[in-house]
Parts: C-alpha cells; sequence; structure tokens
C-alpha cells in the first residue's frame, strides 16, 4: 500500500438498522477502490446493505474541549429537547 493514498472513512447500514455507523478508515487511491477494500474488510459475514466512503479530508469535526459552549446555547431551548414533545406510542424510530 502507498502511504500517499488518501485515508477514507467508512460507513456501513446493516441488515437491521435504519443509518449507516462508521466502522472504520482505510486507505485507498479513489471512492471506487474504498468501497471494494471497504466491503471485504467491514462487510466479510455479509451483513451490510449499503457502504458509505468518505475521504477524510472532507469531514469537519468540532473539537471536544469545546463542547461546553457549543452545545452550552441549547440547554435553555427546551423545545429542541426530544422529552419536550409527547409522541404517539404508533410513532417508531424517531
Amino acid at each position: 500500500m502507498n502511504s500517499n493514498w488518501p485515508l477514507w472513512e467508512i460507513f456501513v447500514r446493516s441488515k437491521q438498522g435504519l443509518s449507516h455507523k462508521h466502522v472504520g478508515s482505510l486507505h485507498a487511491t479513489d471512492e471506487e477502490m474504498a468501497i471494494q477494500n471497504a466491503r471485504d474488510v467491514y462487510t466479510r459475514r455479509n451483513e451490510g446493505i449499503s457502504i458509505w466512503v468518505v475521504e477524510s479530508k472532507h469531514i469537519t469535526a468540532s473539537n471536544p474541549d469545546e463542547g461546553e459552549s457549543l452545545y452550552d446555547p441549547a440547554n435553555d431551548k427546551v423545545y429542541r429537547h426530544p422529552t419536550f414533545y409527547n409522541l404517539p406510542d404508533e410513532v417508531k424510530h424517531i
């Protein structure tokens, strides 16, 4: 493997899942190679139904050390919390 190959973040949706979950990272020359390698590495037991690959350089993350100031403004807005709403029993997967 060439160390100059870009790093890709891999997300897999399981057969029982409703969303993709981050499962790991790998190096590949392009998105097609990343998907093929992700299939071989992260879905060997045929547990996935969909794979997303995202080149790591395109992901921007918040700094965990700044979490308090980032999330603090939401604390006084109770309507943003799921406990503010009463959902009918028929509503699933929220």
